[in-house]
C-alpha cells in the first residue's frame, strides 16, 4: 500500500521560497502520477502541479507557473515542489496525492483522479 508524507511547509514572507516534499513508502513512484494540490479556508482543493509517471510530463496551474517547479528524485522516492515568488494567496494546506498508472502524457491536476493521498503540510506566506 503506497503511503506519502509531506514535509517543508513553514511560514515565510511574501516573495520567498520553500521547498515541499512529498516521500513514499510502500511501493515505488515510479508507476504512479503524482501532483501536488492545495486547500485554502473556505475554499475547495485545486490542483497545483504534477508529474507523470517517470518524470517525462509535468503540467501547471496557471496561477503557479513560472513560479512553482516540480521534480523527482527516483533514488529517494521522493517528489519535490519548488515554489519560489511566493504570494499571500498561496497560502493553503498543501497535500500530495498519487495514481497508479503507466500514462506518460501530460498528468491532470483533477483532485479527483488521484487515490493516494499524504496528510498535509500548511504553507503561510505573510509578512
Amino acid at each position: 500500500q503506497l503511503q506519502l508524507v509531506e514535509s517543508g511547509g513553514s511560514l515565510v514572507q511574501p516573495g520567498g521560497s520553500l521547498r515541499l516534499s512529498c516521500a513514499a513508502s510502500g511501493s515505488t513512484l515510479d508507476y504512479y502520477t503524482v501532483g501536488w494540490f492545495r486547500q485554502a479556508p473556505g475554499k475547495e482543493r485545486e490542483g497545483v502541479s504534477s508529474v507523470s509517471s517517470y518524470g517525462s510530463s509535468t503540467n501547471y496551474a496557471g496561477s503557479v507557473k513560472g513560479r512553482f517547479a516540480i521534480s523527482r528524485d527516483r533514488a529517494k522516492n521522493t517528489v519535490y515542489l519548488q515554489m519560489d515568488s511566493l504570494k499571500p494567496e498561496d497560502t493553503a494546506v498543501y497535500y500530495c496525492a498519487a495514481r497508479r498508472t503507466t500514462y506518460s502524457g501530460v498528468p491532470p491536476l483533477r483532485p479527483e483522479t488521484y487515490n493516494y493521498w499524504g496528510q498535509g503540510t500548511q504553507v503561510t506566506v505573510s509578512s
